[in-house]
């Protein structure tokens, strides 16, 4: 199973974060080959760095939350059975609440960003956290994959439960 991972970076800020290309790709494949889900042919994923007012106009219009927030997922849905490539969604990065969210947890922006692609992603396999057993579920999973990556837990030391 190869992973394709397109990236558009909207906002120069990103900037911040050294090689996002390479920590995309890499952070993804990871992610994907750990999470369980059996992806049998080619796969691609959409990845958009933005700014916050995109990510709050694409959370307005396709959630009712008129307001900025980190990462926002949009599965593909079922392909079709001749589709080569199984295109399994878009992932969305707004920069300014990802680099106050990494500031105010005192964790490194990169591993955030590494973070918030993982959760992104398991979005678009299916996982869920609205109810607090799936939450639960989605959350070990996520923390498996960060050590995979060599990454901390995400929610360690977190006052607060539940995901991003």
């Amino acid at each position: 199973m190869t992973l394709s991972v397109e990236l558009s970076i909207e906002d120069p800020a990103w900037a911040a974060v050294a090689d996002l290309e390479n920590l995309a790709e890499h952070t993804l494949a990871v992610a994907l080959g750990e999470s369980g889900k059996a992806v049998e042919r080619a796969a691609e994923v959409s990845c958009l760095f933005c700014d916050d007012a995109t990510i709050r106009a694409l959370n307005a219009q396709w959630r009712g939350q008129d307001k900025p927030t980190n990462v926002l997922s949009f599965p593909a849905g079922t392909p079709a059975a001749a589709d080569a490539i199984r295109l399994l969604g878009d992932i969305v990065l707004g920069f300014e609440t990802v680099e106050r969210e990494a500031r105010e947890e005192g964790r490194p922006l990169d591993a955030h960003v590494a973070h918030l692609l993982v959760h992104g992603l398991l979005h678009l396999l299916g996982h869920d956290h609205a109810e607090p057993r799936e939450a639960e579920a989605m959350e070990a999973l996520e923390t498996r994959i960060m050590r995979k990556l060599g990454r901390a837990d995400p929610y360690a030391d977190r006052p607060e439960a539940g995901a991003p």
